[in-house]
């Protein structure tokens, strides 16, 4: 039997560059950052004092007031990312096909915010005064679980949480769950929102934020020599995918082809990536034999790329590894250079942002690069987006534990 085939049929996105699909693609293509000071809190205390922040998405405007307040962020943030995905998507859920729709998502941290504010309930008022929301609000799987119940998607209804691959991990399972037959539709990606005192003082305790606080736009710089850390971002990036002749079948658009997963291990270190890039090179092997590609047939790469000294450089030794001499011809971009790192919603942004290059035919840029590493030595479509042909691509994830994940899609052809 032939293996079923899986493509991309809708997107939505919110984004530190905008809410709505449109307005995100529109600002990366044209190289815009999303990065500014913190306005979530007063961070003045903070080593690092600036972030991608969602700046335009106005809760009220997408859930009434109830609602709005019971809902985490980051839930808040898949949910209406969700919805565009399904509109963009054509896609009708009813009795008929429900239980053959699901959503998988990937959240790296679920709602930090909403624990910090508990706990100073708890801390100044007692354990009474704990919202009974609390722990729904909370808990990383709830993004999913409000999806499935707001589009009546009855399939599978799971969450990843794999630190920073988490978006990239639950596109790849979703595409597996398809072409096992499992479901014939799901909603996957990812979502994050923990810009707030615990998250930004937690990773700026570790050294792994830019402290670039007087040059917000000019801060995240992956592959660049001045590089200091990653901006911390959060967001929503979710697709549409299914079977492709459930797609043919209703006349949905198709973004691209998504044709092979890869997930691995470092087995190395809880935050740091071995110098040889040895996981993250086995985790592309491991996708591009999943597709049946060979390294030649790859032109675009969306890097990992998070803009500290030890990723980037790994980051490109791997890809050497696996590439070769096809490394140097490689187009690869890091769209965090301006949407920031934006943690488990990471991969499912990239994953969008790689379907939409493949469509569009146009690399987007990586954004700051004024003085390349001497160790980062490849094409990285410095600070100007390119139009390119783009038959085949990959988007890569790595994250805390040594967990890695890489998702390969094509240009669709019938």
């Amino acid at each position: 039997m032939a293996q079923r085939r899986v493509v991309v049929t809708g997107i939505g996105l919110v984004t530190p560059l905008g809410t709505g699909t449109e307005k995100t693609w529109n600002n990366l293509l044209n190289g815009v950052s999303g990065v500014a000071a913190i306005t979530r809190f007063d961070a003045s205390g903070m080593a690092s004092q600036i972030a991608a922040e969602v700046k335009d998405f106005v809760s009220l405007d997408h859930f009434d007031k109830k609602s709005a307040r019971h809902l985490d962020l980051f839930v808040q943030y898949g949910i209406v990312a969700a919805r565009m995905a399904v509109e963009d998507s054509g896609l009708s859920i009813d009795s008929a096909n429900c239980e053959r729709v699901g959503v998988i998502t990937g959240c790296g941290m679920g709602g930090l915010p909403t624990i910090e504010k508990n706990h100073t309930v708890y801390r100044d008022r007692g354990a009474k005064r704990i919202s009974p929301f609390f722990i729904p609000m909370a808990i990383p799987n709830m993004a999913s679980g409000h999806i499935s119940m707001q589009i009546g998607a009855k399939g599978p209804n799971l969450s990843l949480s794999t630190a920073c691959a988490a978006g990239t991990h639950a596109v790849g399972e979703a595409f597996y769950n398809i072409v096992r037959g499992a479901s014939d539709v799901i909603i996957t990606g990812g979502t994050e929102s923990v810009i707030c005192p615990l998250g930004v003082g937690g990773f700026a305790s570790m050294k792994a934020l830019s402290t670039r606080n007087d040059d917000p736009e000019k801060a995240s710089r992956p592959f660049d020599k001045d590089r200091d850390g990653f901006l911390i971002a959060e967001g929503a990036g979710m697709l549409v995918i299914e079977e492709l002749e459930h797609a043919i079948n209703r006349g949905a658009t198709i973004f691209a082809e998504v044709v092979g997963a890869g997930a691995s291990s470092d087995a190395y270190h809880i935050a740091a990536p071995p110098e040889d890039g040895n996981g993250a090179a086995r985790c592309m092997k491991i996708a591009l034999d999943s597709a049946g590609l060979q390294p030649s047939d790859i032109d675009y790469v969306n890097a990992h790329g998070t803009s500290t000294p030890l990723n980037d450089r790994c980051e490109t030794t791997a890809i050497k590894t696996v590439f070769g001499e096809h490394a140097a011809k490689l187009a690869i971009s890091s769209t965090k250079s301006m949407t920031g790192h934006a943690l488990g919603a990471a991969g499912g942004l990239e994953a969008a942002f790689t379907a939409m290059s493949i469509k569009e035919q146009i690399a987007p840029p990586t954004m700051n690069l004024e003085n390349p590493s001497e160790e980062c030595d490849l094409d990285y479509v410095p600070n100007v987006a390119r139009k390119m042909e783009i038959n085949a691509a990959i988007s890569n994830s790595f994250g805390f534990g040594g967990t890695n994940g890489v998702l390969v899609m094509k240009r669709f052809n019938a």
